[in-house]
């Protein structure tokens, strides 16, 4: 899945590109997640004032209105001056006279929402209940410490949640703990306030070098250029397990949290 990293170094690929871009046609393929929520033809003459993202969503801020996209579980997005005919797995092509930002996604778990504001009700089902954005200076360690001393859940749990800090995904929490040195089964809220100092700076660091390495592409993951990342050469645990820790050479671990595998040092990481 697409996760904060992928998702902003897509924002980053065409935000620039497509801003103050008049919409000439929306085109809407097979059902997404969610509906789009308005009639299609409404958006023509619609200007794309910019390009922003909440947590894994992308805004699209029109001079009324705005477009929330998701990526879902394999989504991506490409924006180019044309488009080839569009294929059974293609299921947005927004039209401008600047290119065309079309919408891929195998699985469907993606969504292209419209919404009148951050504000409406259409807007805030989605991103109301988000954390804080770890990339700017709202994610403050007293509070992240604070919140995480009311959860008894295991520290990766919490992460992925998204409701205290937003976007830390399956990779990025893997690494991060890793770097802080705490074991993922960890409960949230036995953690000292050296420690959340030491996650909370191991998180900014991680998610930022991800977006400086052009996220991680383990399948099919690319920018709306159409660039892969690289950040997954240089993870030290996530997708590991067995081989050597690269800091003690103890055989990385793995196990299942909530559905989702967890790569961890049983020597770095400490309970």
């Amino acid at each position: 899945m697409p996760e904060l990293p992928e998702v902003e170094v897509t924002r980053r690929s065409f935000a620039d590109r497509i801003q103050l871009a008049r919409i000439a046609d929306l085109r809407m393929g097979k059902p997404l997640r969610w509906p789009l929520g308005v009639d299609p033809l409404s958006l023509v003459g619609r200007r794309v004032v910019g390009v922003r993202r909440r947590g894994k969503y992308l805004l699209l801020d029109l001079d009324e209105g705005l477009l929330l996209l998701h990526l879902g579980m394999s989504g991506s997005l490409n924006f180019a001056p044309v488009q080839s005919a569009a294929g059974p797995h293609d299921h947005m092509d927004l039209v401008t006279d600047k290119g065309v930002l079309r919408l891929h996604d195998p699985r469907r778990f993606g969504a292209v929402v419209w919404a009148p504001s951050d504000g409406s009700t259409q807007a805030q089902k989605l991103l109301g209940h988000l954390g804080v954005e770890p990339l700017d200076g709202g994610f403050e360690v007293n509070a992240f410490a604070l919140a995480l001393k009311k959860r008894q859940s295991a520290i990766k749990q919490v992460l992925l949640a998204g409701d205290i800090v937003v976007g830390v995904g399956n990779i990025y929490a893997s690494e991060a703990l890793f770097m802080a040195g705490i074991r993922p089964t960890t409960k949230a809220s036995r953690l000292s306030k050296p420690r959340v100092a030491r996650l909370h700076a191991a998180i900014v660091q991680v998610l930022t070098r991800a977006v400086q390495q052009g996220g991680s592409t383990l399948k099919d993951f690319v920018s709306a250029e159409g660039r892969t990342g690289y950040f997954q050469l240089e993870a030290a645990v996530y997708g590991r397990a067995g081989e050597p820790c690269r800091v003690c050479a103890t055989p990385i671990r793995s196990l299942l949290q909530g559905q989702r595998t967890t790569f961890y040092c049983p020597t770095c990481q400490k309970p």
